[in-house]
């Protein structure tokens, strides 16, 4: 008899899938509006993150950011000055080319989405127009509004992948304590009735792309796209 493969059993959000919401119960970003100076009052961490996180006092209340490499309690930062100093939260319009910056905006004002793993950072690559061009880690380019604001330095908590992991017990806690499934079995290793991709035969299928209306347990691989073929 079959049983509900995993993508169904996330669904139900049961307690074996779903994160634990004391891991993220500090919200990682900063206001919209930031003028003068603030102040870094603490260092603290989250099992959620893999950065230290700062809490930033300013005249208006606190907030938390991910701290950059170095960062000591009682340091300042400015959010007005053109000053390119390491923990600065400016504008991309006020950052120069070949600067190191984290934790970007997507849009002005959300408060940082992008850049906030440890040891992680983006370089303002260029100009153009009325955009800004953000080289990311993965040596591909965004397009961002110049209104973006960004901190400039690295995230901490670089060397964290470092050291290796030598029993399967240490992952089994690194992955529950965000919520993730490990170990995670293949799909192609499983019986044909437990999951879409299972059986003996076919060990190196092609890529294999859902129906849009598909189930839940049939919509498994990858997602459909909206159109295909070259653009003319």
């Amino acid at each position: 008899m079959g049983k509900r493969i995993i993508v169904q059993r996330r669904g139900r959000a049961t307690s074996t899938y779903k994160a634990r919401r004391k891991a993220f119960h500090l919200k990682i970003q900063f206001p919209p509006k930031l003028e003068g100076k603030g102040k870094v009052v603490k260092l603290t961490s989250t099992a959620a993150h893999s950065s230290p996180l700062a809490k930033i006092a300013t005249k208006d209340g606190s907030f938390y950011v991910p701290a950059y490499k170095n960062m000591i309690e009682g340091s300042e930062i400015d959010f007005d000055s053109k000053e390119i100093k390491q923990g600065n939260i400016l504008a991309l319009k006020d950052i120069p080319i070949k600067t190191k910056i984290f934790c970007i905006e997507s849009r002005p004002g959300d408060g940082g989405k992008f850049i906030k793993s440890g040891g992680n950072h983006a370089v303002v690559n260029r100009v153009i127009g009325e955009h800004v061009l953000v080289l990311f880690p993965s040596k591909k380019e965004k397009k961002l509004n110049p209104k973006c604001k960004a901190i400039i330095g690295i995230c901490a908590g670089a060397g964290r992948l470092d050291k290796p992991v030598l029993k399967a017990g240490k992952q089994h806690f690194i992955q529950k304590k965000q919520g993730k499934l490990w170990p995670r079995t293949s799909p192609i290793k499983m019986n044909a009735i437990d999951h879409p991709f299972g059986s003996g035969r076919g060990k190196n299928p092609k890529s294999k792309i859902a129906k849009r209306n598909a189930p839940p347990g049939r919509k498994v691989g990858l997602i459909r796209p909206k159109r295909t073929g070259k653009k003319r």
